[in-house]
């Protein structure tokens, strides 16, 4: 096909972003077994090559280009645009992808040049040796170095893996999809603010329905869950999403969790460890499970009784609403949540949303990082995107460089997964001729959509989630490094939320909130007061909120601290129950199950490493503590946090990137005392 754009070594678009506008669905497939065979052929000539193995003619060399070039788009796009001849492309593909990957990593040649160089590591520079380190390890981390049978036993099971993770999340969207509540009786809105109603009204005016429907995607569900009078419907809502992937249709996710945990095991077990968390944690700032649920005793001894008083406090306010007999139920305790943060606080996520336009947020989250690091956001309408609701724009540095291209992608559509991410279509490296090849990041996300009557106005939680992952695109934006392995988000697991979770820390400060945050009809700021009650209410059940996150954690290491496989009879609604009842707060229904639906560590990459968010809180809370004291517009302090952390990368071990920002390793203590659980 000679005109598909994958095969043109440049795109010939602003920066090189993929032309979207140009991409054909059937330019994926031919585009990908081209490269598979450019990639194969580049091996070939690197193994075949007479000379001596070194680091420049066997580990420098970029063999898979048009192949990353293909798969990033078609793989980005599968999660944030997807469609059912995607779904299908996707599910051929993948194993042949994997088979393809496995073919590299199991290549004995040229394994032996790599070892070759590796041996000789000590005549390179420190990134040199790092970027050498990685590329070793990764080889024996994927059984390089077993005998032919183990080999081919692992690459099978990382077919049949890549198979299972796609199938996982597919199956999960096609269930959030398939359930709508459809209202027709104005009564069975009782409670629910008029931006809900609006955008109920709008969600069955798409669906050429009348009255209202609600969804399971965060924007329809959440304030359903938190407003509505009906407890019914609250109990039909809850029910649906706490059993998506549980019934017997083609979307059950049960079996494929069971064999998803057994087939890592087994790939641990061929790589010499009892379990996959050891197998995993050896690269973890953890290093091993010990210190993880060591944290996890710590929060769990620390939040557990204020999250208990927390409950109780929720179903006293119950009770004196609805008798002294009301039993709390897990589809209440949003509700009588809201109703008793009302009581204390007198605020909500609807009293704010007015003064929290996408717009006046966009301008104060992209003045936030012009604030700190003297970066500025240029709106790019020639570059091109994927879908009208994304915008494109050029980040440029203080001294007027460009440092790379954003691309927003912020509401729901039928065709996105749930949930928010950043992703890069493009990371950063420094070519030998010293041409800084910069990054093409992008952040997608499920935010409140506008409606006829009103603009995108967002709830607090979503101006944190937009900060999220605008911390994660600052990470890649700001990527200084000489190799593309070891640049952008390219770090190990457990610091890799720490850009991210530190910059959720402004959505609470008033200097910052003061910033944008103005009335979308009558331009008034955010009123003072208004501002003092969130800030009081920061804390308004941070214990459970704490326990919930533990009891995730501690669902991700019951699965994979096993060190034998699930009997196929293993009944996963039980399993889950029993992992995490030592974290959990409110009572669990018997039919209800996370794991078919917990994507983070079934198929995205935080199987054996869920407690890296926890992880990264305490370093966020360290590193924003630092902030506090100098001041947490402090450009100094900024450029010090860009210099040591966000631009260097993989190109130093973790802790050592922290102790030069901060001077000395971070503590629990800053979390406990930013969560009132300890004081200075």
């Amino acid at each position: 096909m000679t005109n598909n754009p994958f095969y043109d070594k440049t795109y010939g678009t602003p920066h090189e972003v993929p032309p979207f506008d140009k991409i054909r669905f059937e330019h994926y497939e031919e585009a990908m077994m081209e490269g598979m065979r450019r990639e194969r052929e580049a091996i070939d000539a690197l193994v075949n090559n007479p000379e001596e193995p070194t680091f420049g003619n066997t580990i420098l060399p970029k063999t898979g280009e048009m192949l990353e070039n293909v798969t990033s788009v078609f793989f980005n796009l599968l999660s944030a645009c997807n469609s059912p001849e995607m779904e299908e492309l996707s599910q051929k593909m993948s194993p042949l992808l994997s088979e393809h990957s496995n073919a590299i990593t199991m290549n004995e040649a040229l394994f032996q040049r790599i070892k070759r160089v590796w041996e000789k590591r000590d005549m390179l520079d420190s990134e040199e040796r790092l970027l050498m380190e990685k590329i070793y390890d990764g080889f024996l981390r994927s059984g390089a170095d077993l005998p032919k049978d183990k080999k081919e036993r692992l690459a099978e099971i990382r077919t049949e893996l890549s198979m299972l993770t796609l199938q996982f999340s597919q199956n999960e969207l096609h269930d959030i999809n398939a359930f709508t509540m459809h209202l027709t009786d104005e009564a069975d809105l009782k409670g629910l603010p008029e931006s809900a109603v609006a955008a109920a009204r709008q969600e069955a005016e798409t669906r050429n329905l009348e009255g209202w429907v609600v969804t399971l995607q965060a924007p329809s569900y959440g304030p359903f869950m938190q407003y509505s009078e009906r407890r019914d419907l609250r109990e039909k809502l809850y029910n649906a999403m706490n059993t998506i992937c549980t019934h017997d249709n083609g979307n059950n996710n049960m079996s494929i969790v069971r064999r998803i945990v057994n087939l890592r095991l087994e790939l641990a077990e061929i790589m010499g460890h009892r379990t996959y968390a050891d197998f995993v944690l050896e690269r973890r700032m953890a290093g091993d499970t010990a210190h993880v649920m060591e944290l996890m005793d710590r929060l769990l001894e620390a939040y557990m009784p204020v999250a208990r008083e927390e409950v109780a406090d929720v179903e006293k306010l119950a009770r004196e609403i609805e008798g002294g007999d009301f039993k709390l139920e897990p589809w209440d305790f949003s509700h009588y949540g809201y109703l008793l943060k009302m009581r204390r606080f007198n605020i909500d996520s609807e009293m704010l949303r007015p003064y929290l336009p996408l717009e006046r947020v966009k301008e104060g989250v992209f003045g936030l990082a012009q604030r700190l690091y003297g970066i500025s956001f240029q709106k790019a309408d020639d570059i091109p995107v994927y879908h009208p609701d994304v915008d494109a724009y050029r980040i440029v540095d203080a001294d007027g460089r460009f440092l790379a291209v954003l691309l927003a992608d912020f509401h729901p559509r039928e065709n996105k997964q749930s949930g928010a991410w950043m992703t890069t279509y493009r990371e950063q490296w420094i070519e030998e001729n010293g041409e800084n090849i910069r990054p093409i990041v992008s952040i997608v996300m499920n935010l409140t959509k506008p409606t006829k009557e009103r603009p995108s106005l967002l709830t607090l939680g979503e101006v944190e989630t937009f900060l999220h992952e605008f911390g994660h695109a600052l990470h890649a934006t700001f990527s200084d490094v000489r190799f593309e392995a070891l640049s952008c988000t390219n770090v190990y697991w457990d610091f890799v939320e720490l850009p991210s979770q530190f910059m959720e820390n402004y959505a609470i400060e008033p200097e910052f909130l003061q910033t944008f945050a103005r009335h979308y009809e009558t331009g008034e700021p955010m009123p003072v007061e208004l501002i003092e009650r969130i800030r009081e209410a920061r804390n308004f059940q941070c214990g459970y909120a704490c326990c919930r996150q533990v009891s995730f954690c501690l669902l991700d290491m019951a699965y994979y601290t096993r060190q034998e496989a699930l009997p196929e009879d293993t009944d996963i609604r039980e399993y889950e129950q029993d992992a995490w009842k030592r974290a959990m707060v409110l009572p669990s229904l018997k039919d209800s199950c996370m794991s078919v639906r917990f994507g983070h560590i079934m198929s995205g990459g935080y199987a054996a490493g869920y407690y890296s968010y926890k992880w990264a809180e305490v370093l966020d809370a360290d590193a924003f503590g630092v902030f506090q004291k100098e001041g947490i517009f402090n450009r100094d302090t900024a450029n010090r946090f860009r210099r040591e952390i966000l631009s260097r990368g993989r190109s130093e071990h973790p802790m050592v990137l922290y102790r030069n920002f901060k001077g000395s390793e971070p503590t629990i203590d800053a979390l406990l005392e930013r969560n009132g659980i300890k004081h200075k």
